[in-house]
């Protein structure tokens, strides 16, 4: 299975990428070859995924080639945004990300299965989605899906109903 993750230098990709090695994101019964996106090959370092005892994962490819980042994926995982800094307004935020979101879904259009399965994590991620999808035409938008609530957020139980 080849899984593409973008934004391989960020640490919410840091995490996620462990994981997807152990096995708790797509089972334990496959081997899996994680492709990590990256502006800059230089950023990423491996080595953290080498000693773990991931018999789950074949390959670790970093790369900066679109091409060879979505090339025949079964699922892309889209992490990689512009974070909104002090001063910056929301526009100029979406306007980023447009440019980002939008050349992923060509790219996945272009390259990636028509099967692929898309999740899109970096912020805002709804916008972000919808982006990508309308990107690539040929991928159905069913295929998909974002994570709307990535912030945390303190859990509150459900409150029980009183009847008087």
């Amino acid at each position: 299975m080849l899984v593409l993750v973008t934004g391989a230098a960020g640490q919410i990709t840091y995490s996620l990428l462990y994981s997807i090695a152990k096995g708790d994101v797509f089972g334990k019964d496959q081997q899996i070859v994680i492709i990590l996106y990256l502006i800059n090959t230089w950023q990423f370092n491996k080595y953290f995924l080498m000693p773990l005892s991931v018999p789950f994962v074949a390959e670790v490819i970093p790369t900066d080639k679109v091409d060879v980042a979505f090339k025949d994926l079964d699922a892309a995982i889209l992490v990689g945004s512009m974070p909104r800094r002090e001063g910056m307004e929301r526009k100029d935020l979406l306007k980023a990300n447009v440019a980002i979101f939008k050349s992923q879904g060509e790219a996945l259009d272009k390259y990636a299965k028509k099967t692929v399965k898309v999740l899109v994590v970096g912020n805002p991620a709804n916008t972000n989605c919808l982006i990508a999808a309308k990107s690539a035409p040929s991928i159905p938008k069913e295929n998909f899906s974002c994570l709307t609530r990535s912030s945390p957020v303190p859990c509150q139980p459900p409150r029980p109903s009183v009847t008087t």
